[in-house]
C-alpha cells in the first residue's frame, strides 16, 4: 500500500536515507531545486506538476510545501530488532497506550530520536499508526526510530519484564514525583492516551507510577510534552553533569 509523504524536511530525510521512493512530485514554482538536484543525484524518478488540485487531493489540506514523495507504507520493526543493538548501557523503550493523535506521535518520535530511544511500541488497536502526518510532524525522525506494533500491550510488558525491564508509567494518581526515580536500569516509559491515560491492564504491569508536578490551573500535559519531560529526565539520570 502506497503512502504520500510531504513537506521539504521530511522528503529531504527520505532522500538522504535513500528510502524506497517510487516517485517524487514537485509543484511548479515551489522552489525545491535542491531536492530536485538530490533526486537526480541518486536517480529517483520525479515529475513537475502544474496542477495544484492534484496536490490538495493527495494531501487533503496538509502543508505540502510543493513536494510529495510516493513511497511504500512504512515498515514496522519487532521488539527483537529494537534490542539487537541498543544506544546506551541500559536499553530504553517507549510504549504508547491508546495514543490517537498523529501530531502527538510525530512529536514523540522526534524526541525519541533526540534521546536515542531504542524503540517505540504501539498497539494495533486504538492507536494511530505510521502515517504521512506522523512523518511530517516528526521532521524525518520516523526514518531513524524503530516502531513496533503489538496486539496486546500488557502481555508485551510481561515479556519485557522477564527480560529485565522495569516499567515506568506516567500516571496522575497514586504516583511519585518523576524526579525520584533512578533510571539506571532497562526501562520502558509508558505514556497513556490523550483523554483517559494508561489503560487498567497496562497500568497493572507498571513497576513505578510517576507524576509530573503541576502548579497551575490545568491538571495534565499534552502526551508528547509529558513524554519529552520524562525522556529528558531519563537522560539526566543516566548522564548527570
Amino acid at each position: 500500500m502506497k503512502q504520500w509523504i510531504y513537506g521539504r524536511n521530511t522528503v529531504r530525510e527520505l532522500l538522504r536515507n535513500n528510502k524506497n521512493i517510487s516517485e517524487l512530485i514537485f509543484l511548479k514554482g515551489s522552489r525545491n531545486d535542491d531536492l530536485i538536484m538530490l533526486a537526480k543525484k541518486i536517480k529517483i524518478k520525479y515529475r513537475v506538476s502544474e496542477d495544484k488540485k492534484e496536490f490538495n487531493t493527495l494531501i487533503s489540506g496538509g502543508n505540502h510545501q510543493g513536494v510529495i514523495a510516493v513511497i511504500e507504507s512504512y515498515e514496522y520493526s519487532t521488539i527483537e530488532q529494537m534490542l539487537e543493538k541498543t544506544h546506551d548501557k541500559y536499553p530504553l523503550l517507549v510504549m504508547l497506550d491508546g495514543l490517537e493523535d498523529p501530531h502527538n506521535l510525530g512529536a514523540i518520535l522526534r524526541t525519541c530520536d533526540a534521546m536515542n530511544v531504542d524503540g517505540v511500541i504501539i498497539g494495533k488497536n486504538r492507536n494511530v499508526g505510521l502515517t504521512s502526518t506522523v512523518a511530517k510532524v516528526s521532521t524525518g525522525a520516523i526514518d531513524y526510530v524503530k516502531v513496533a506494533q503489538v496486539t496486546n500491550l500488557a502481555r508485551c510488558l510481561e515479556d519485557l519484564k522477564k527480560q529485565g525491564f522495569w516499567i515506568v508509567g506516567c500516571e496522575n494518581e497514586e504516583s511519585e514525583d518523576y524526579r525520584c526515580i533512578d533510571f539506571n536500569m532497562p526501562v520502558v516509559v509508558v505514556i497513556g492516551s490523550e483523554g483517559s491515560g494508561i489503560s487498567r491492564l497496562v497500568k497493572s504491569k507498571c513497576d513505578f507510577k510517576v507524576v509530573l508536578p503541576m502548579k497551575g490551573h490545568v491538571n495534565s500535559l499534552n502526551a508528547s510534552v509529558a513524554a519529552g519531560v520524562l525522556l529528558y529526565q531519563v537522560y539526566n539520570s543516566r548522564h548527570p553533569l
